[in-house]
């Protein structure tokens, strides 16, 4: 698995320190006691983003060199018109940190726009820690979580209101996330189904992934291209191929103008979902 084993096992140790700073019952209550959070809403045009704010690609290297100010950046990305914001915290290959989380939060607010946590998670403490710093939702990703952990993640988002965007990177992925969809159908709960075209190994992009798996992702829940989208032709693409959302990184981080670009991807996206 690579990169994401080490992934997990950083997290893992971010874990276990965080615990000894406070344990899970005094993370709960601060949840609990937590202001609620923007709402996850998608558009009734048939087609939104989730944009990016990403400090450093391990593929790219630094990104931030457009984003003296990464709060203007959120600023931008709201009034472009984002559906949310995925907000890096994994802080030793993505210079991420819960502290951005709350920031981006805070930033968002006004505009009533989510902030979603993205990073390795690996255990239900993560996702009380998403809460707490303000999110709106969390990114889950398939394979790196035993089926029982991972559902036990997707009930503690729900019991905090918390949309997840599940991730998955192949057919065997998606048939988990089949059979986990047609277990909780019903349930009072928001999921998104990601699929990201990126190759773990190589991490290089496979666009015709998307048209190649679109038809195994689970029916009933949204279903989000990740990775790949760059413009406002690639968007067209997988709103044409059915995708709900695309969650945009590397190519808005490298943009000057963010919220004119967000806006390209949306009405390209929008006009090719009609």
């Amino acid at each position: 698995m690579g990169l994401l084993s080490e992934m997990a096992a950083s997290s893992a140790e971010r874990v276990h320190a965080a615990r000894r700073v406070a344990d899970d019952a005094q993370l709960q209550a601060l949840a609990d006691a937590a202001p609620k959070p923007p709402a996850l809403v998608l558009a009734p045009q048939g087609f939104d983003v989730i944009a990016e704010l990403k400090l450093r690609s391990p593929s790219l290297g630094n990104l931030s060199a457009h984003t003296l100010d990464p709060v203007a950046r959120l600023r931008a990305y709201a009034q472009g018109g984002a559906a949310a914001c995925s907000i890096l915290t994994e802080p030793a290959r993505f210079d991420g940190d819960l502290a951005h989380l709350r920031v981006a939060a805070e930033a968002l607010a006004p505009f009533g726009v989510p902030a979603m946590r993205k990073d390795f998670l690996v255990d239900p403490y993560q996702v009380l820690e998403a809460r707490v710093h303000g999110a709106s939702g969390v990114l889950l990703i398939v394979r790196m979580l035993e089926r029982q952990r991972l559902v036990e993640m997707l009930d503690t988002a729900a019991g905090l209101g918390l949309f997840v965007l599940l991730e998955a990177f192949d057919a065997a992925d998606l048939a988990v996330a089949r059979a986990i969809a047609a277990e909780r159908a019903g349930r009072d709960e928001q999921v998104l189904m990601g699929l990201n075209c990126r190759d773990l190994q190589t991490l290089q992009i496979d666009f015709g992934r998307f048209a190649e798996l679109r038809d195994q992702l689970p029916p009933h829940w949204p279903g989000v291209a990740e990775s790949g989208v760059a413009n406002p032709e690639d968007a067209a693409r997988v709103a044409a191929l059915g995708y709900r959302l695309a969650l945009v990184g590397t190519s808005l981080m490298q943009r000057t103008d963010p919220e004119q670009a967000l806006r390209d991807l949306l009405r390209a996206g929008r006009e090719a979902a009609r």
